[in-house]
């Protein structure tokens, strides 16, 4: 419990370092997040949203999930089978994905291959990136081969 606590007022304190206002919506928001070990879709967190705050509609979320991955809170993810996704920010400092398919298990890994002379076409400067790795962990293997 102690630690969800931290992680809702880390998150509410981002939200006012950038200017949000920290309304009661934005801490269930928050403590959503800190409850799940995992990733929520923008419905999931409608579906959950809607039971404290009915009148709360599905562009509202999208649009609160979107900013919060903007400042650093969340991070956002694209699966083939479950579309977009978002979970709790995992590192303070820029790292990269492995991600299961099959149970969605994340390891964060430090490597960047743009620290590795990229060559880019044109004169192209970039501003951000994002690099995730999809692929199917070690315990899943184990289960599909068993």
């Amino acid at each position: 419990m102690e630690k969800s606590h931290s992680k809702v007022q880390e998150m509410l304190d981002t939200m006012a370092r950038n200017g949000w206002r920290v309304t009661e919506q934005r801490k269930t928001l928050a403590q959503i997040f800190a409850d799940y070990d995992g990733y929520l879709s923008p419905k999931d967190v409608y579906d959950q949203m809607s039971v404290h705050y009915p009148s709360m509609s599905l562009d509202t979320v999208y649009r609160n999930l979107r900013m919060l991955s903007e400042m650093g809170v969340l991070e956002h993810f694209y699966f083939m089978e479950g579309g977009l996704k978002f979970r709790e920010n995992c590192a303070a400092h820029h790292h990269h994905h492995l991600i299961c398919i099959n149970c969605e298990k994340t390891l964060a890994f430090d490597f960047c291959p743009m620290d590795h002379g990229l060559e880019l076409p044109g004169n192209y400067k970039v501003i951000r990136h994002r690099f995730e790795v999809y692929g199917i962990c070690e315990a899943c293997q184990n289960v599909t081969e068993g």
